[in-house]
């Protein structure tokens, strides 16, 4: 019965997603070396700050993207909502199942998907990058690109700790991309700060460049 109330509440969940996205007016700006790679089906890092998810999760399907989802109750609403959006999906977490869902990740990554990350989780400091991003790029080889969003209207949660928010029917969403990072090498440590710190700045700078793009064109 618990699975069967689950499974109505991921329903519940994607249909209301699903219709309040269509209203939505997304535009996206990539460097031309994202859509060569996507294009050729090679694994790229998307990342992005916490907060964002909403914003982003319409996207999962234009991305292909592959993602771990917790083996929690809330995990496995998250995991079917995900995968009727398009993305694919390996359970676990940093406390269950984390090393069979990291495996089961990079299967996926190496059959074609691409990997959405937000680089500040999973509990925080807010805007604070991990080294867990750094650890995938040099498993898969894979260059990272950082994501900056503007969103016009929006309901936010400001006393959730990612400060994150849910659109508005008929927001203007502007999704921006910056160049990549170079894949890490396995000479590099991916706890180096300076991986972090750099990181950091490009995702600051997409969401300048996000809100600049929006001023250029409302002028």
């Amino acid at each position: 019965m618990i699975g069967i109330r689950r499974y109505l509440l991921s329903v519940l969940v994607f249909v209301f997603y699903r219709i309040l996205s269509l209203t939505w007016r997304v535009q996206f700006i990539e460097p031309e070396s994202l859509k060569k790679s996507m294009s050729m089906n090679e694994p790229v890092i998307l990342a992005h700050w916490h907060g964002d998810e909403l914003a982003l999760i319409n996207t999962v399907k234009r991305y292909k993207i592959a993602t771990i989802a917790s083996q929690s109750k809330d995990g496995e609403i998250m995991a079917n909502v995900l995968r009727w959006l398009g993305a694919r999906t390996s359970r676990g977490s940093s406390t269950r199942g984390g090393v069979q869902a990291l495996k089961g990740l990079i299967r996926l990554l190496k059959d074609g998907g691409n990997c959405s990350f937000a680089v500040d989780g999973p509990k925080g400091p807010l805007h604070k990058v991990k080294p867990g991003v750094f650890e995938l790029s040099r498993i898969i080889h894979s260059p990272i690109y950082a994501c900056g969003v503007y969103c016009d209207r929006a309901i936010h949660f400001p006393k959730s700790w990612n400060k994150t928010y849910l659109p508005k029917p008929f927001a203007k969403i502007v999704i921006f991309w910056t160049n990549p990072l170079s894949a890490v090498t396995k000479e590099v440590d991916p706890r180096d700060p300076d991986l972090a710190i750099e990181l950091e700045n490009l995702l600051h700078h997409a969401r300048r460049q996000a809100l600049k793009f929006v001023a250029q064109n409302n002028a």
